[in-house]
């Protein structure tokens, strides 16, 4: 048995989406901007994530299933997913992000396993607070560890993608490490680095 683990926003998932959910409240450049900045490696995570979901206080919560449903799934998510399984590997999602936006597209993609955020809502509208198993920075490289244990699967037969700073934790357990369209601080920590948008350059890679 083999272990991949992808990052779902801007990895599996064609974009950021509490960029998606901001843009209902006409918050998204400044959403935009911490994101980016956190993603660089510039903020840490937790504060970052905290201070971005405050933002979105107020939004309904029947909005953010609507914005989850159609979130733009990345090219070649289908046939990485796919091509990995005939190859022997569980699939499992890592995200920062949120399990409304995971679930739905983790089922849709055939994934095993996916493991985020929780949006708290109250009365069916968000009231900017979060928690969750993806909140810290080290938390990717926690879970990935504790999966592999469960699993009984080593580090060399462990692929990892993702395209941020928050994917550096769960790098350091991988022998095959993968920055797709990833920032400079991940880059330097790939073995290999994917620089356009379609996920089917990483068959060629196992």
């Amino acid at each position: 048995m083999k272990l991949a683990v992808f990052d779902f926003d801007s990895t599996l998932m064609d974009g950021e989406t509490i960029d998606f959910f901001a843009q209902e409240l006409g918050f998204k450049d400044e959403v935009v901007a911490i994101t980016e900045r956190a993603m660089a490696g510039e903020l840490d995570f937790y504060a970052s994530l905290v201070e971005r979901v405050a933002l979105l206080k107020g939004l309904p919560q029947s909005k953010v299933e609507e914005i989850c449903q159609s979130l733009p799934m990345m090219n070649g998510a289908r046939e990485v997913v796919a091509g990995l399984k005939e190859k022997g590997y569980k699939i499992i999602c890592f995200s920062g992000g949120f399990r409304d936006a995971t679930k739905p597209a983790c089922e849709k993609l055939g994934i095993d396993a996916d493991f985020s955020n929780f949006l708290h809502s109250e009365n069916g509208v968000l009231t900017g607070a979060v928690g969750g198993e993806m909140m810290y920075s080290e938390a990717k490289g926690d879970m990935i560890t504790r999966i592999q244990n469960l699993l009984g699967i080593d580090r060399k037969n462990t692929l990892v993608v993702g395209d941020g700073a928050n994917d550096l934790s769960m790098f350091a357990h991988a022998d095959t490490r993968v920055a797709f369209c990833g920032k400079p601080i991940l880059r330097e920590a790939a073995t290999h680095c994917v620089d356009v948008k379609d996920l089917r350059e990483i068959l060629k890679i196992v």
